[in-house]
């Protein structure tokens, strides 16, 4: 006997309530096709937007540290921002990362996408790894951002993950992306 697979629920209704300037908040009345009962669900709908591991040629990754305003505490993280409209995902890691840190790259490559929380978002999230970076500027921050960069040697990374002074998911991915990276090219 095969087994039952899910079903995709039928759409009845689907508004946007709330346009917070980064995301839209879309509420969809929807019908559970296993009892026929509907649904009110919850949808943020947001721009694609990158993650980008930045290595200097000495191995050490280029963080940021900033406040963030969920969880009301200061979060050491890898640079990420939206792309913008007409950007490709590693044009939008070169420019966060010149704009966030002052660093620059001559070597981007994606190391993969995922779809950071599919229950609740409806976007893409493409880990970049920004090679040999070489400071060439002062960060142009915009007027929602405070943040100190930080150099921290990339093999001390994973005991900072073990003991909580990463916590940040999304970063967290990030790494596991570079790592995989790393065992297939070396």
């Amino acid at each position: 006997m095969t087994p039952r697979q899910p079903q995709p629920w039928q759409i009845q209704s689907s508004e946007i309530i709330a346009d917070c300037r980064i995301f839209k908040v879309r509420k969809d009345l929807t019908v559970n096709p296993r009892t026929g009962q509907p649904h009110d669900m919850f949808v943020l709908e947001q721009p694609n937007w990158v993650n980008i591991i930045p290595l200097t040629d000495d191995e050490q990754v280029i963080m940021v540290e900033q406040w963030r305003h969920g969880t009301r505490s200061v979060h050491l993280e890898t640079p990420g921002g939206l792309i913008d409209d007409g950007e490709t995902p590693e044009q939008c890691a070169r420019r966060e990362l010149l704009e966030e840190t002052g660093y620059d790259s001559d070597s981007i490559v994606r190391l993969g996408t995922v779809h950071p929380n599919p229950a609740i978002q409806n976007n893409l999230q493409y880990y970049i790894l920004a090679k040999d970076c070489h400071k060439v500027a002062d960060p142009k921050l915009d007027q929602a951002e405070d943040v100190v960069i930080k150099l921290v040697p990339l093999a001390a990374i994973p005991q900072m993950i073990e003991t909580g002074e990463i916590t940040h998911g999304i970063v967290i991915g990030g790494f596991y992306w570079l790592n995989l990276y790393r065992q297939k090219h070396g």
